[in-house]
């Protein structure tokens, strides 16, 4: 019995292959993942492919463009209501030399091996196509709205009926249900036109459409209630004939509204820009005119044959490192801004009155009759008393004073002579003037001697490195350190602002930068590998970029230390920019690729960094101490400070504050949304092995911060 049933079994399958392979339509059995694994004789000869090119392919392409989901949606519905009767789908096919050609397809489920197969019929239905053209155009229009379902869309045939639309598209123009399956189109026209701003140009438009069927359109419409729609149309074409158009609406409010508030901030910015503009020739701390102003002036005296006297008086204040020191930059800040104001009651009638920077001011007078007399009113009104933080100070100030003579001479040796005068005063005893005369030039070699010093500073291990902390408001952590470098030569700390210059005039710039970024990367490593997002800042001279090999040095150095590119940033000043020398941007190029990070340093004095940020390869900045220093309570009201970290941020640039002192001056700074805060708030400068102690002071004051913030809430 069991062998007659195998027999029945064989007769079985071999009559199904039989009948399989006599049907006139095409079949093909289909599994889950789209293969065909049976195809007959007649599917061969429709599509073009052999037996053996077919089974093992992918069914998809036998079918056109559009049409490839068709047996998955067939199969679906036969799963899921077996009983349910399906009617063929129209769809196309597409034979082996790419022709497409119409026909209809059905399907039934069958067991094959255990499996369950999709069991697909296919039938040409090319004789059928002129008196289905009318439904090949609703399957083109259908298409078409199916393709565009991401916006709005509505489908309006030839003969000016709605012939579909998305669900979008009544969503966004608010058309109830019942308008779309009504018979009239009125209604929604109606609703439709009573939304827009402007009526009678939409009206107009669609009037342009209609007697133009061929054009495409593309416009934007205002509504009433402020929203914004593009709206797109085409006419939807079969063969030659256009058979309808297709109108496509996409929101497009939030951009519109982002682009009128990117236009509106760069308005902002421009008329920001123009205020700082005005104040590019003024020193931001004391109002003075700044070096740019007195290097103007004083070459326009000097190229003037009728003036007989131009007297250029250099001020440098005493000692002004230890105000600072002791009592803090912003003590320092308000006697600055106390001298330039007593500076400018005794010579109102100066030609010009400037700061050049740090504590450092000048006068120049032209047809002056006595600049002698002027030179010791300055020194006698300054030194008076004055109260700044509950201290009383008394400044103290060497003056040098040079005047031109019977031969002509340049505004820069008019202000060198000025400068050696002022040193050989503070040689002198200092808070006191001096006049320039030729034998002064000892002075020069005095720098000298300290020059030929610094040559083995390096050697001597003369040369240190200090850090501070700069923290982020945000995360109330410590997020990098700067490191700054310290010269202790026969006995005294020789401050960055004496020996850098030096260095840098001396070509000693680049041995001490090397051994400042070896120390510190050193130094830093372990705390650096704690964390990736915590960074190490090293400041570099324009001269050190003029290197050829600096860039890949100091690549080298870090993976040396074990410390990641992108850990390290390099401050610079905007002057490194006014360099010719092109090599210098390449250097920070290819520094920025290899992720380290350039800030630009002392931002804001300069004055065109403002103009040029956007044009300069770099990833921060750093305000300079001076702006700060205008925030005292809290309380005022600082554009400057806005617009520099509005703008900054505007360009993608975090922004670090230097010089915070105070409580106020960090609350202010952490409301404008600057991204980290640096000063002796959070802590003096401290030696690689009082790291930790740096660490505790900053997060405790980081802390107390918090702690004041929540009594104030």
């Amino acid at each position: 019995m069991g062998a007659s049933r195998r027999q029945e079994k064989a007769l079985s399958a071999s009559a199904f292959g039989a009948f399989f392979d006599a049907s006139p339509d095409a079949l093909l059995a289909v599994n889950a993942a789209s293969t065909i694994k049976m195809a007959n004789a007649a599917c061969s000869r429709m599509f073009g492919y052999t037996r053996d090119e077919l089974i093992g392919s992918d069914h998809s392409m036998l079918l056109s463009e559009g049409f490839r989901n068709e047996t998955s949606l067939l199969r679906e519905h036969l799963e899921a209501q077996p009983d349910e009767p399906l009617p063929p789908r129209e769809v196309y096919g597409l034979h082996r030399d790419g022709t497409e050609f119409a026909a209809e397809m059905a399907g039934s489920l069958l067991d094959y091996g255990g499996r369950q197969v999709l069991l697909v019929s296919v039938r040409s239905t090319e004789h059928r196509k002129d008196a289905d053209a009318h439904l090949r155009e609703a399957m083109s229009l259908l298409t078409a709205t199916l393709e565009s379902t991401a916006d709005g869309i509505l489908v309006i045939s030839s003969d000016g009926r709605v012939a579909g639309f998305n669900d979008q598209f009544l969503k966004m123009w608010g058309i109830p249900p019942d308008f779309a399956d009504g018979d009239s189109d009125e209604p929604i026209m109606r609703l439709v036109v009573s939304q827009v701003a402007n009526p009678e140009a939409f009206m107009a438009r669609l009037t342009e459409v209609v007697e133009n069927p061929g054009a495409e359109s593309h416009d934007v419409l205002d509504f009433k209630d402020g929203r914004t729609f593009e709206r797109y149309s085409r006419p939807q074409r079969v063969g030659e004939r256009i058979a309808g158009r297709v109108w496509s609406f996409r929101d497009v409010t939030p951009r519109r509204q982002a682009q009128e508030q990117a236009q509106q901030a760069l308005t902002d910015l421009a008329a920001q820009a123009e205020q700082l503009r005005a104040l590019a020739f003024q020193d931001p701390l004391t109002g003075l005119a700044n070096r740019a102003v007195f290097n103007q002036a004083l070459t326009g005296a000097l190229a003037e044959p009728r003036l007989k006297t131009v007297d250029v008086l250099l001020i440098d204040l005493d000692d002004f490192k230890e105000v600072n020191d002791i009592l803090g930059h912003l003590a320092g800040d308000d006697m600055l801004v106390e001298v330039a104001r007593r500076l400018r009651g005794c010579v109102p009638t100066a030609d010009v009155v400037a700061r050049l920077g740090g504590d450092e001011f000048v006068v120049l007078l032209t047809a002056c009759p006595d600049a002698d007399a002027i030179a010791k009113c300055i020194v006698r009104c300054l030194h008076v008393p004055v109260t700044i933080n509950g201290t009383v100070l008394r400044p103290s100030l060497s003056l040098g004073l040079a005047s031109i003579g019977k031969e002509a001479i340049v505004a820069s040796e008019l202000l060198r002579e000025a400068d050696i005068a002022m040193y050989a005063a503070k040689a002198a005893g200092k808070n006191r003037f001096l006049r320039f005369h030729p034998d002064m030039m000892t002075a020069l070699v005095q720098r000298t001697e300290m020059e030929a010093g610094l040559q083995l500073a390096v050697t001597r291990g003369e040369i240190t490195v200090v850090f501070q902390p700069i923290v982020s408001p945000r995360t109330g952590q410590v997020v990098q350190f700067e490191a700054l470098a310290r010269w202790d030569h026969a006995g005294e700390r020789i401050p960055p602002s004496d020996f850098i210059p030096m260095a840098e005039r001396s070509g000693l710039i680049g041995e001490i930068g090397n051994e400042v970024m070896g120390l510190s990367l050193v130094q830093l490593a372990p705390w650096l590998r704690e964390d990736p997002s915590r960074s190490l800042a090293v400041n570099v001279s324009g001269v050190q970029l003029q290197e050829p090999q600096f860039a890949d040095g100091v690549l080298r150095l870090a993976e040396a230390c074990g410390v990641g590119a992108y850990q390290l940033v390099l401050e610079v000043t905007e002057s490194v920019f006014f360099d010719p020398d092109c090599g210098l941007i390449q250097q920070l190029s290819s520094l920025r690729a290899a992720g380290v990070r350039v800030a630009l340093d002392d931002f804001g004095t300069g004055y065109s960094s403002l103009g040029r940020l956007q044009d300069l390869p770099v990833d921060a900045v750093k305000i300079d101490r001076a702006f700060v220093s205008m925030v005292r309570t809290g309380q005022e009201r600082l554009p400057i400070l806005s617009s520099m970290i509005n703008m900054a941020h505007s360009l993608g640039l975090t922004v670090t504050a230097e010089g915070v002192e105070s409580a106020a001056q960090a609350d202010y700074l952490t409301a404008l949304e600057c991204d980290s805060l640096q000063g002796y708030l959070f802590s003096l400068p401290e030696t690689g092995q009082r790291l930790e102690l740096a660490i505790r002071q900053a997060e405790d004051a980081i802390a107390a911060l918090a702690d004041r913030h929540s009594e104030l809430d």
